[in-house]
């Protein structure tokens, strides 16, 4: 047991999905594993543990932003022996040209956020993903049929701003899009030697104030979900 997770020590498998919402972690659970059992509700963050085609996942929210998935992500790798995270999640395209339900692999994190300076003195406005992650989402894609876009995107600790317009250092570094969670999740990873990545599905498209009805989020993200799923099987 964590300070924020009440699960005990065996009951988090190695591998991890980690959406932002508990209700999502729930809806995984109950329509993807088996024998899924909740270890844990602490706050009401929800994580679940079951079996994906034999194999043991745990299945858990992050919460919004860096400090959120920062506490999360840290209590796992470090307290429960967590070995590889994939954070899935919705984000907002910069871009017409990146629209909605496009599929995104982070291939970097670029960030404002002083979250790295202060929790490990890692200096610099990007953190990486986890190369044997990043590459083998890209191979379970393949196999599976699903086109993905590997790029960069914006982590970004505002949801709200005065001007909506890209962010300097989006624009700087080509970024497609804007989430708020993996800059911290890529940091805790690199300090504490563990793996990391996430995949995104465009749920909005910024300049074109297009949106996925909240309707058909749930089916719209079921690609998204099974490729993390399916990536993550073979690991841990």
């Amino acid at each position: 047991m964590s300070v924020h997770i009440k699960a005990a020590v065996g009951e988090i498998a190695s591998t991890v999905i980690m959406p932002g919402d508990p209700l999502r972690a729930k809806y995984i659970a109950e329509f993807f594993l088996q024998d899924a059992k909740l270890v844990s509700n602490t706050r009401n963050v929800l994580f679940y543990t079951g079996t994906y085609n034999g194999k043991p996942v745990t299945v858990g929210a992050s919460g919004m932003g860096c400090a959120s998935i920062g506490i999360y992500s840290f209590e796992l790798y470090n307290e429960y022996g967590v070995e590889n995270i994939i954070r899935i999640g919705t984000s907002g395209s910069y871009y017409a040209e990146v629209g909605l339900y496009d599929i995104i692999n982070v291939s970097a994190s670029y960030s404002e956020s002083t979250f790295a300076k202060f929790a490990f003195e890692m200096e610099g406005e990007c953190m990486l993903p986890s190369e044997k992650l990043e590459n083998k989402i890209n191979e379970t894609a393949a196999a599976m049929g699903l086109q993905l876009r590997n790029s960069p995107v914006h982590c970004s600790d505002i949801f709200y701003r005065k001007d909506m317009h890209i962010p300097a250092i989006a624009e700087k570094n080509k970024c497609v899009s804007v989430e708020m969670e993996t800059f911290a999740l890529f940091a805790n990873a690199k300090y504490l030697g563990k793996n990391a990545a996430c995949i995104l599905t465009i749920s909005d498209v910024i300049p074109t104030h297009e949106a996925i009805s909240a309707d058909d989020r749930e089916r719209s993200l079921k690609p998204m979900i099974e490729l993390a799923l399916n990536s993550m099987n073979s690991e841990g």
